[in-house]
């Protein structure tokens, strides 16, 4: 109170400012018993350890990040492209926003290599606090996340493997904080497209015995003030191969790198998404012999990168949740708050128990067994969902949610690049179809689907898709590929559904998840009827307290 005038038609604190406090400024951590009940079980006996950090972390992203994160919105990076004498400096300036929550995540780093260690030697799984990290960073600013996160694992890994000794060290020193350091950029996409290498019309020659010089135009580079860049280029033989390159040249010169212009985008717009051009820039090949080598571990990289645009889609999708929570609370219509109308009960109902589900996947993936086909699988349904949930939390809000000063208009529009980033809805689809033909990917699929499902229901629709490939496979090619989408739906609502059941014989809820689970099967695998499920009992409003009470704690 205080900050705003009173007006004389102001006779109630109905639309006092306060009342509408959303997610900004709470605590992520304290506020999130979902997340607090995968850490339980995750981190076991080092849970005691890991949750002050955990706690310290929710209170800055909730907090600092959260909050720079809409000023950087409003005042994004700009590039000085030329310095006083007209050369070409190609630098992106990031705004103070950006710089303060950058440091201070870096400050909490819980993906460095030296809080995994304090992690290991205190009994706490460091995949399971990494993966809490990003999810949380998620949910405040995706922007920061891909300025972090994109490629660090890339380019440390191919240059481990590939590259001249000299420049290996020089790799390790710019990523000493650890991947997650916003120094790395992957540079794919050209004006052809990023899916198909075929049209590739970057190249490298060779320019001695470990160098190479690279030209070419890259269309769509995210975080391109980074220090390190995996760009992929021909080889004289035709072949397609990931480089190395970096802004100074082995003997300190400037590279022959130039950032054309940033794109003006619609979201996201914390990160430095650019136009970058080589011109006989020095590189070095990031491949063994014929060039497979590289190319292929860069794919099973960027498979790790799908999962990691999936935690962004989950991130997104549970700040609109807990959005949609706090304003249908705060709102009054027809004589009772929003959150007590039997409509929007289920819709809120149906947001809790999606964002759980695509939770429960991604958390599967980032600290379980690893599956060839859950990146793929997992993207496909997070980073949709992330977009519709947004949606969803600006209905809620009303006409409140299509202005800028609301915060979820700006979830909408950053959640929109997810399902494009590191692959479209077709391309993780045709992924999928690799993975089965050339790999057997669906048995080990199949067997972890086994392992996890309790109910009746769940286990009938795992042996209903393991027909349902079966069918598939036998089908004419053209067919096959048209049918791969529905196919992959399928996989994603039955790979769901056995998760949660699976946390629901955890027993750290009192039963809760079991509900979800529930309610989560008989929506995606139930066969509905000729009523569409309309005569089915209300169970999701007579559990509603308790989807509501597990899922955020305000």
């Amino acid at each position: 109170m205080g900050r705003y005038l009173i007006e004389p038609f102001d006779r109630s604190d109905r639309y006092a400012t306060e009342r509408y406090q959303g997610a900004a400024g709470r605590n992520w951590w304290t506020c999130d018993p979902t997340l607090r009940l995968l850490m339980r079980r995750h981190l076991g006996d080092g849970f005691a350890w890991a949750e002050p950090h955990l706690d310290r972390l929710g209170a800055l992203m909730g907090g600092l990040v959260a909050e720079c994160a809409e000023e950087t919105d409003r005042n994004p990076p700009r590039l000085e492209k030329y310095d006083k004498w007209g050369r070409d400096v190609s630098e992106v300036v990031m705004p103070p926003s950006f710089q303060t929550a950058r440091r201070a995540l870096m400050d909490d780093n819980f993906t460095s290599p030296s809080f995994a260690g304090q992690a290991r030697a205190n009994g706490a799984n460091p995949d399971a606090l990494a993966a809490a990290w990003t999810y949380l960073l998620d949910q405040a600013d995706i922007g920061m996340g891909c300025a972090l996160g994109t490629g660090g694992d890339m380019v440390v890994q191919l240059a481990e493997k590939h590259a001249p000794q000299d420049v290996r060290d020089r790799v390790r020193e710019i990523f000493a904080n650890g991947f997650y350091s916003g120094e790395a950029a992957q540079m794919f996409t050209e004006r052809t497209g990023g899916s198909d290498l075929a049209a590739l019309e970057a190249a490298a020659v060779p320019a001695g015995e470990d160098s190479w010089l690279l030209s070419g135009f890259k269309w769509f580079a995210s975080n391109a003030n980074g220090s390190a860049f995996v760009v992929l280029a021909r080889l004289p033989e035709g072949a397609v191969a990931p480089f190395l390159v970096l802004w100074e040249r082995r003997d300190g010169t400037r590279n022959g790198v130039r950032i054309r212009r940033l794109k003006d985008k619609l979201g996201t717009r914390s990160v430095a998404s650019g136009e970058v051009e080589f011109a006989d820039a020095e590189a070095f090949l990031l491949a063994g012999p014929g060039s497979g080598a590289g190319l292929g571990t860069m794919m099973k990289l960027t498979n790790a990168s799908r999962l990691g645009v999936a935690m962004m889609g989950v991130g997104v999708a549970r700040r609109a949740l807990v959005e949609s929570i706090c304003y249908a609370r705060a709102r009054e219509a027809f004589g009772r708050p929003l959150i007590d109308q039997p409509l929007m009960r289920r819709k809120l109902a149906e947001l809790i128990v999606e964002v759980e589900a695509a939770q429960a996947l991604v958390f599967d993936a980032q600290v379980g067994p690893r599956l060839r086909l859950a990146p793929a699988l997992i993207k496909l349904r997070a980073a949709r969902l992330g977009v519709t949930a947004a949606s969803d939390a600006i209905e809620v809000h009303g006409g409140n949610g299509y202005i800028e000063q609301w915060p979820v208009a700006r979830l909408l529009r950053d959640a929109q690049v997810n399902p494009i980033w590191e692959g479209g809805d077709n391309i993780l689809c045709l992924d999928v179809r690799r993975a089965m033909v050339k790999e057997q990917a669906h048995l080990p699929f199949l067997d972890r689907l086994r392992a996890a499902a309790t109910s009746g229901l769940v286990q009938a629709r795992i042996d209903d898709l393991a027909k349902a490939i079966s069918a598939w496979a036998a089908l004419e090619p053209v067919v096959a590929e048209a049918r791969l989408y529905p196919l992959a739906q399928f996989m994603a609502d039955v790979y769901a559904a056995a998760l949660l059941e699976e946390q629901a014989t955890w027993g750290l809820d009192d039963g809760r998840k079991a509900v979800v689970a529930r309610l989560y099967a008989e929506t995606h695998l139930a066969d509905q009827g000729p009523l569409r499920g309309i005569d089915r009992a209300g169970e999701e409003l007579e559990s509603f307290d308790v989807l509501l009470e597990g899922a955020v704690a305000l």
